[in-house]
C-alpha cells in the first residue's frame, strides 16, 4: 500500500483505465511509446527479427503493462521508462525462447519476468538515448494535446514563432494581427503547454527524479516571464530532435 501510494494520482488513474481496457488510454500509450519500443526491439533483435515480429512484440509489451503494474515497487527506485523497457525485454526474451524451442522440436516453459529491473542499478539499466527518447515522447504528446485542444490560430502562431523560428513581425503580417496580439497568443499557448506537460509527466512517472526531469531539461514547470524564451527554446529543440529521430526510424 505504501509503495503504491507513491505513485501520482494521474499515474494510478491511467493504469486503472488500462486495466479496464479503455481504448483511449491504450491508444495514447501505444501512440506515444510504441515507436520507442519498436526501435529498441529492432536493436536488440540484431536483424534476427523482422518488422512484423517487432510490431507484434511491441503490441505484446503494451498488453503486458496492465498486469505488470501490480509487480512494480516504487520504493525500489525504478522509473516508468525502466518498467516499460523491462516488459519489452521480457517479450523479446519470450520470442527468442520460442524460436529456440521450435528449432529443437520441443516446447519450453515461458520465461518468468525478472524483477531485478526494479532496483536503481544493474547491468540492464536503460541507455541515456532511450531515456531521452521517452522524455521527448512525453513532450511530443503534450504538444499534440495542446494543438488538438487549443484554438487553431493560437497554436499556429506559436508553431510559426517557436517551432519554425519566424520573427514576431513576420508572424503578425502572415496572419493579419498586431505584434502585441502575437505575444498574447504565444503566452496563452505557452501556459497551456506548461500545464499539459506537467500533467503528462505526472501520468508517466514513478519517481521523483522523473517528475523533476522537465526542470533539468530547461522546461521550468513554474513559468515566469524571464524563463519564457528559455522554455520555448528548450521545447523546440527537444521537439525537433524527437521528430528527426522518428523520421530516421521510419526511413
Amino acid at each position: 500500500m505504501v509503495a503504491h501510494a507513491m505513485l501520482s494520482n494521474l499515474t494510478t488513474n491511467f493504469i486503472g483505465r488500462l486495466r479496464a481496457r479503455d481504448p483511449a488510454a491504450w491508444f495514447e500509450l501505444w501512440e506515444t511509446f510504441g515507436p520507442i519500443l519498436r526501435a529498441q526491439l529492432s536493436k536488440w533483435g540484431g536483424g534476427r527479427i523482422g518488422v512484423e515480429t517487432v510490431q507484434d512484440l511491441s503490441q505484446e509489451t503494451m498488453a503486458a503493462l496492465s498486469t505488470a503494474i501490480d509487480r512494480h515497487d516504487p520504493s525500489k527506485g525504478a522509473r516508468f521508462s525502466t518498467w516499460l523497457l523491462a516488459i519489452a525485454k521480457h517479450t523479446l526474451g519470450g520470442e527468442m525462447d520460442r524460436r529456440m524451442a521450435l528449432k529443437r522440436g520441443a516446447g519450453k516453459k515461458p520465461i518468468e519476468l525478472d524483477e531485478g529491473w526494479m532496483g536503481e542499478s544493474g547491468s540492464g539499466a536503460p541507455s541515456k538515448g532511450y531515456e531521452e527518447a521517452v522524455f521527448a515522447a512525453k513532450v511530443e504528446l503534450a504538444i499534440r494535446t495542446v494543438e488538438r485542444e487549443a484554438e487553431f490560430m493560437d497554436f499556429q502562431i506559436y508553431r510559426m514563432r517557436v517551432f519554425d523560428g519566424t520573427s514576431g513581425k513576420a508572424v503578425a503580417e502572415s496572419v493579419g494581427v498586431s505584434e502585441p496580439t502575437v505575444s498574447r497568443r504565444l503566452t496563452k499557448i505557452r501556459s497551456l503547454l506548461h500545464a499539459t506537460l506537467s500533467e503528462i509527466i505526472a501520468k508517466y512517472s514513478f519517481t521523483k527524479e522523473e517528475m523533476e526531469e522537465a526542470a533539468r531539461k530547461g522546461l521550468d514547470p513554474n513559468p515566469n516571464k524571464a524563463a519564457d524564451a528559455l522554455f520555448d527554446e528548450a521545447l523546440a529543440e527537444i521537439y525537433h530532435r524527437h521528430i528527426q529521430t522518428r523520421e530516421g526510424q521510419q526511413a
